[in-house]
């Protein structure tokens, strides 16, 4: 399964890409799809305590620049305000965190973006009962639309922007939510392209070379475009273009990205003045 296109064909046999992923690794690895299953599950758990490590108040990376914000966002008298999105961003925010304060993680795809998918599937399963098999199928779905990102284009910041990295993750994230909510694999698709069309253009640019500014707050706003994307999809909102041809112009785009921005350090937030000590 080499492009999208390829894992839609694929899925509508086997009823969504989370199956057609499990079957295909499981192929793979040469084992039954229960093994795939519980080495997902696993990763599951991890995803899980990384959302409660980064929601400690007391949190602070070794720069200090971040750590503690999650907390903030996870009061009670916030999450009411802005509800499911609220818990996402708050998730998001936490996973970010505990990445830049050295915790462990699941990379997905990266580390500069690994908030985003734990971020919305865990906000989703507490607010609408979703069991841990569920999430499960929807990380495989996650995973078959990332590793088409990953083959196809990049999820490297430094060789394609943040949009490589925060704008796959939010793909990645809106189409796992469509498997979750039952969607077709040609609406989890459509789910993709939206958040992937809506990040183009993102740049890297992390202040100091640090995984923190500003990553962890590009988390936040990947898990409130997965949100939205997924929430189109399913409303029945088909995207105009076709998921591999977004995914094609994200490359280009990144081809074309100037040096400065590619996690350089030179350009974008890294370069503004109260970042460089002339503020």
């Amino acid at each position: 399964m080499q492009t999208i296109a390829e894992i839609i064909a694929e899925a509508q046999g086997l009823g969504s890409i989370g199956a057609a992923a499990i079957a295909w690794q499981a192929a793979e690895d040469g084992v039954p799809d229960g093994k795939v299953r519980a080495r997902m599950h696993h990763t599951l758990n991890v995803m899980r305590q990384s959302i409660q490590d980064g929601l400690a108040p007391e949190l602070r990376s070794v720069s200090g620049k971040v750590g503690g914000q999650a907390a903030r966002m996870n009061r009670p008298e916030h999450l009411a305000r802005l509800g499911l999105m609220g818990k996402a961003c708050a998730y998001a925010m936490a996973v970010a965190e505990s990445n830049a304060c050295m915790g462990k993680i699941v990379a997905a795809p990266t580390a500069g973006s690994c908030g985003i998918l734990p971020g919305v599937l865990f906000a989703v399963q507490e607010e609408q009962g979703f069991g841990d098999d569920a999430l499960v199928e929807a990380l495989f779905c996650a995973a078959a639309i990332g590793r088409v990102i990953a083959t196809q284009a990049t999820i490297s910041g430094a060789e394609g922007g943040c949009q490589a990295e925060c704008g796959a993750a939010a793909g990645m994230a809106a189409a796992a939510l469509c498997q979750l909510y039952g969607g077709t694999p040609r609406q989890a698709a459509d789910a993709c392209a939206f958040a992937l069309m809506n990040s183009l253009g993102l740049v890297c640019d992390p202040v100091h070379g640090l995984v923190e500014i500003p990553c962890v707050y590009r988390n936040v706003g990947g898990a409130a475009q997965a949100l939205a994307a997924a929430g189109m999809a399913m409303a029945g909102v088909a995207c105009p273009i076709p998921c591999d041809e977004v995914i094609a112009a994200m490359k280009d785009i990144g081809d074309a990205m100037p040096q400065t921005l590619r996690e350089t350090g030179e350009g974008g937030c890294a370069a503004c003045a109260s970042m460089c000590g002339r503020g």
